[in-house]
């Protein structure tokens, strides 16, 4: 199919307690590539299959979790129209433009508080590095791939009050599609969404939850089980802090294990899912079946992996 509007997620930013653990980590036990530093102390990273200049901005502050996230657009035109647009749904407030260059070798990026209280930006340009294997006769990997070498940046999963607001924002105005959804009690309320722009199961999701602007974790692809099992012998290895898994998840089914970061923003890797085209009906989990849903191997909800936010 065409994609046209939002393309895509196009990058994270997250605060770090410390950025040279936080670097160690995402260098060296993820296996990103650090492309750039820039004067406020902040450093850009991107997957090896990832074309973009970067996909991960890392900060020292005083607490941890997300600043933003990024979608990219297909153009300049679009990003106009979804800006208007944005403004006009009265479901966004804080807009504003972020200037080209604020980020290294990036345009302008339109900038909006959702109602879950998440700062979600948009942006139409960004330099390509190119990914490791080039795009002339590339081999499938490059060599000297460091840790478990996503091949790029996917997903977040985020937690706020407004879920309602939020899904319809990013449905009617944003053009996303609800792929999966939770719903709880006689009145089948949404506690759940996941959202895609794409054919992917999700590039977003959020959790009903009574705090804004909470951040539950940022996820990276890699290409199969075996690849998700050999993270876990690196999490191990590495002696990193494991959340759970591995273990695969009845909702997008995903392969999957979750990890922290030295600062405690938690992380995915995973593999696996289904294609969502655009006449695909959304798929519906009630919350007596969450423990599956979310757990498809044990069948059993975690409460530290479901409140644990940063």
């Amino acid at each position: 199919m065409a994609l046209t509007g939002v393309l895509r997620p196009g990058h994270v930013a997250l605060r770090v307690l410390e950025l040279e653990p936080a670097l160690r980590h995402y260098i060296d036990v993820l296996g990103l590539i650090e492309t750039a530093r820039d004067d406020q102390g902040r450093v850009f990273l991107k997957a090896w299959d990832e074309h973009d200049h970067h996909s991960v901005v890392l900060r020292e502050a005083d607490s941890p979790g997300m600043d933003y996230m990024g979608f990219r657009v297909d153009s300049g035109h679009s990003l106009e129209r979804l800006a208007r647009d944005v403004e006009r749904s009265g479901l966004a407030t804080g807009c504003e433009w972020i200037a080209a260059g604020e980020h290294p070798r990036t345009g302008a990026r339109f900038r909006f508080i959702i109602p879950t209280g998440h700062a979600i930006e948009l942006f139409a340009d960004k330099d390509k590095l190119g990914c490791l294997t080039g795009d002339r006769n590339p081999d499938p990997w490059p060599d000297d791939l460091r840790g478990m070498a996503p091949s790029r940046f996917d997903h977040c999963l985020l937690y706020g009050d407004d879920l309602d607001g939020t899904v319809r924002l990013f449905r009617d105005v944003l053009g996303f599609a609800l792929a999966e959804e939770v719903v709880a009690g006689p009145d089948r309320t949404m506690i759940g969404a996941f959202l895609t722009c794409s054919n992917k199961a999700h590039d977003i999701a959020f959790i009903r939850h009574p705090e804004k602007n909470k951040f539950h974790h940022a996820s990276f692809t890699l290409d199969n089980w075996g690849e998700v099992l050999k993270a876990a012998d690196i999490i191990s290895k590495k002696d990193v802090s494991l959340d759970i898994g591995p273990t695969r998840h009845g909702i997008t089914r995903g392969a999957t294990i979750y990890f922290f970061d030295p600062s405690g923003n938690r992380n995915e890797v995973f593999s696996g899912g289904y294609i969502h085209y655009p006449d695909k009906p959304t798929i519906t989990w009630t919350d007596n079946e969450l423990g599956r849903a979310i757990f498809y191997h044990d069948r059993k909800l975690n409460d530290a992996f479901l409140n644990v936010l940063t």
